[in-house]
Order: structure tokens, then C-alpha cells, then sequence
């Protein structure tokens, strides 16, 4: 536990207001989107720029005193939990562009920046920034560089390492560093490839430099509703192999559509098997030719309606309602859990058929909203919290999920990141030999363990026990 003479140390850093201490006020902290596990921080420092990280890193690395990274604490793995006697370093005071360079197509932003805010700033001048998570209106830029964030317009324009050119980064001992750099291909080891999604276990993102994109001159949105999850799928697949690529080609399934529509009433028809949401964007010649290509293929797969968003607030209701549909889940359950894995598309039948039969074997409901397009799934189990036995049934559901995603030629995430949550499935794609070395590779950053710690490898397993994250061998 930590004392009261470090408590005075940080406020003298980042000033009496910027230190959290009161128990009540921790439990704000005790987890991220990951809500199955829960450990309070002995504190939390809210630094106001990278100068002030530095700074309380150097403090907390003298007193041996672990440390966790978070911005606006939307983790779905549990990449933000507190260990034993740590103290979180909040990143969200660090909120600025400080520069927007039109010319050259980039912006320089600090780390607790919520990452629509920089569209929305760059937006009146034709541009915007191309990741997108769901948790857009909330997620900071930082966090997005910690997890290498996806969204559902990466199918075209790629995950967050596509579109950071450069890191500010306060290594785990306080030095702070320059990673990368402004031009487009900087020489030396890809460094900054390296720190984004390494989840903070490499030091901390205090500001960063990002590509810009030209806005699209030309949109069609589309609506596809089909009976079941099966032509829903075979549709996806059919649009790729006709060789169009959306900008976005989402998929929810008719737990989901029923609990967005009592919410945000959109029009979604609630006895679909499933419903796709198809974005292409780019120029406007052409843009009428690939739109009728798409319907066709979907037709082919039996689809029952399809609809074309007709103006711009069309569009926006109903991209809102899929960006918004976790919110709405609360009219199923009053918890879940978000699983994370990926496929190939041609296995998204597959998969679909495997959750259903995994729900069934552990008795657990499981709604489905993903990115069909490039194969990353998003299964949602749904429980109780407060019944530990749902608990237990949830966690073995959800790992049955990634392991017949590796069986089927994908992996463990495509864009939550692996924190606590899948710290135990890394022997499923990783041999020993593999984990070694990359932990070889932490060490050179972060050899004290301080970072960030028990996140990503299963040398040691942690698990909740009295809502306090204890270390365990790993078995």
C-alpha cells in the first residue's frame, strides 16, 4: 500500500487536483470494458502533459511502485486493470491538437485526445482521421495507439499502425522519446510498429503524429436483410470475390437488431435472421456501377430487402445505431461479455454455427455484431454478474470461442488487444520459444516489470480473488 508521502509527492507534480486517493472515487477505476475482472488502484494520476508523465514515472519507478496506463478506460481485454499496489497514470488532462498540417495530410495530437474529436476538428477543411472503433465518441487516441484499435471502416483504410507516423513516448524508466518520425517511410528499425499495439507495456503514448484522409467525394449505404446468419455470410464472402472492397460491411444478428431497434427505432426489421450494413465510398463515377453489383450479390444470397441510405442524416441514424449497439445491450443482460476473434470469411458460417453450439453446451445466450468483412467477430455472451457460477460458464464459452477460431485458420483478436482477458490463449498461436522472445523483447524496454504489468503473457496468470488481482505460476 502506498504511503502518504507519495500521495504529497505527485500532487506536487500535477497539483491537488490531479490525484485521486479517496476510496469511493477509485471505484471508478476498478475496470475497463472488460467488466469481469475488478482491482481498485491505490491512486490515480491525472498528468496534464508529457513533460508531468515523465515526471511521475521517474517518481513511481524510485519508490518501486507498479504503474498502468489509461485513457478513457474503453478496453475490452482488461488492458487497464490495476495490479496489487499500483497506481494508474490517467491520460485524459492531455487532450489538444497541437497541430494540423493540411498540406502534408497530418495532425499531431496528444494521447488523451477522444478520437472523434480530431475528425471533427479537421472535418470542415475535407478531411478526417480513417480508425473508427465503435467507442469513438469516447476512446482517446492513445488507447487507440496502445490496442491497435480497428473499427468498421479498416476493412478499407486499415488498423491505427496504418495511419501513426510517429509516438512520443515516456519509456518505462521516465525518459521521454521521439519513436518514428514525420516522414512517410523513416529509416531505422519500424520502432513505432513496435509500440503500437504493444498495450502499454512498453512505456506510455504521450502524443503522436497521424495521417489524415481526403474525405470521400461520394457514398452509398445500404441495408441488407436477410432470414439467416448463413446468407447474410455467404453474402459478405460474395462482395469480396466480386472484387469490390466496402469501406465497411458489418453484420448483426437478430438479438442485437431487436435490442438497437427498441432503442434507437431506426426502421430495422425485427423478425430478420440477420441484417448487413454495406458502405462503399470513393468516386462519385463508378460509385452507381458497384452499387448495383453489390444488390445483385445479395439478392443471389436470398436477401429479403435491401435499402439505400437516401440522404446524410439517413446515413448517420443508421451508422449511429450499429456504432451505439453495445449501449443497447443492456435490454438483454445485465452484463456481457465482448469476445474478440477472427476468421477467414469464407469461415464466418462456421464460426457462427460453433458460438451457437458453444452457447447452448454452457447455457449462455450469445447475440452477435461484427466486421464481417475482414473476419473479426465480436461474440456477446450475456450473463449476470452477480452469479459467479454464469461467471465461470462465460469464461470457458468464451475461450472454446478463440480456440475454434485458431482451428479454423484465424487467431485470438483482431482488435481488443490481449491484456488479462486472453493472457491464457497465447499458447494457442505462440510457441514458448515465440513468448520468450518477445518477452526478451519487453525487457529491453521494461525490465523492472513496472509498465503496465501481468498483461499479455502467460508466464504468470492472474485472476480476480476478493477483487484484488493476485499473480499466480502459470499452468
Amino acid at each position: 500500500m502506498i504511503g502518504q508521502k507519495l500521495i504529497d509527492s505527485l500532487k506536487q507534480i500535477v497539483g491537488p487536483g490531479g490525484v485521486v486517493h479517496v476510496p469511493a472515487d477509485l471505484l471508478v477505476y476498478e475496470c475497463d470494458g472488460y467488466t469481469i475482472e475488478k482491482a481498485v488502484p491505490e491512486a490515480v494520476v491525472l498528468p496534464a502533459s508529457a513533460e508531468e508523465t515523465a515526471q511521475v514515472v521517474r517518481l513511481l519507478v524510485r519508490e518501486r511502485v507498479p504503474y498502468i496506463p489509461r485513457g478513457a478506460g474503453t478496453s475490452l481485454s482488461g488492458g487497464t486493470l490495476a495490479v496489487e499496489g499500483s497506481v494508474v497514470i490517467g491520460l485524459t488532462r492531455m487532450n489538444r491538437v497541437l497541430d494540423v498540417d493540411i498540406r502534408n495530410r497530418r495532425a499531431t495530437v496528444e494521447s488523451g485526445l477522444v478520437n472523434l474529436w480530431l475528425s471533427n476538428e479537421v472535418s470542415p477543411q475535407g478531411y478526417f482521421f480513417a480508425p473508427d472503433p465503435s467507442s469513438q465518441m469516447a476512446c482517446t487516441i492513445g488507447g487507440n495507439v496502445a490496442e491497435n484499435s480497428g473499427g468498421p471502416h479498416t476493412l478499407k483504410y486499415g488498423v491505427t499502425t496504418n495511419h501513426v507516423l510517429a509516438v512520443e513516448v515516456v519509456l518505462p524508466d521516465g525518459e521521454k522519446v521521439w519513436l518514428g518520425g514525420s516522414a512517410e517511410d523513416h529509416p531505422g528499425y519500424d520502432l513505432t510498429g513496435l509500440f503500437v499495439g504493444s498495450e502499454g507495456t512498453l512505456g506510455i503514448a504521450t502524443k503522436a503524429v497521424v495521417r489524415l484522409v481526403r474525405k470521400p467525394q461520394a457514398f452509398k449505404t445500404f441495408l441488407a436483410v436477410f432470414e439467416t446468419v448463413d446468407d447474410a455470410t455467404s453474402a459478405v464472402s460474395g462482395i469480396i470475390a466480386a472484387g469490390i472492397v466496402p469501406a465497411a460491411l458489418e453484420m448483426m444478428d437478430q438479438k442485437i437488431i431487436r435490442a438497437v431497434e427498441a432503442a434507437f427505432h431506426f426502421g430495422f426489421p425485427q423478425d430478420a435472421g440477420a441484417v448487413l450494413i454495406i458502405e462503399l465510398d470513393g468516386l462519385a463515377a463508378g460509385m452507381e456501377e458497384d452499387s448495383q453489383r453489390v444488390l445483385e450479390v445479395c439478392r443471389s444470397c436470398r436477401a429479403r430487402e435491401t435499402r439505400v441510405a437516401r440522404d446524410d442524416a439517413e446515413r448517420t441514424a443508421l451508422w449511429a445505431s450499429r456504432k451505439k449497439a453495445f449501449g443497447a445491450i443492456g435490454r438483454l443482460s445485465p452484463s456481457y461479455c465482448t469476445q474478440d476473434g477472427v476468421v477467414p470469411r469464407t469461415k464466418l458460417p462456421d464460426i457462427l454455427r460453433k458460438t451457437r453450439a458453444i452457447g447452448e453446451k454452457y447455457n449462455i445466450e450469445i447475440a452477435n455484431v461484427f466486421h464481417a468483412g475482414d473476419g473479426n467477430i465480436h461474440p456477446i455472451l450475456l450473463f449476470d454478474e452477480r452469479d459467479r457460477e454464469q461467471m465461470r460458464r462465460v469464461l470457458q464459452a468464451s475461450a472454446e470461442i478463440l480456440e475454434a477460431c485458431v482451428e479454423m485458420g484465424g487467431t485470438i483478436t483482431g482488435e481488443h488487444g490481449i491484456g488479462i482477458e486472453k493472457i491464457n490463449q497465447m499458447s494457442l498461436i505462440f510457441s514458448p520459444e515465440d513468448l520468450k522472445l518477445m518477452e526478451s523483447l519487453r525487457d529491453v524496454f521494461n525490465p523492472d516489470g513496472l509498465c503496465n504489468p501481468l498483461k499479455i503473457f502467460p508466464t504468470s496468470r492472474t485472476c480476480a480473488v476478493d477483487g484484488v488481482l493476485r499473480r499466480h505460476a502459470a499452468t
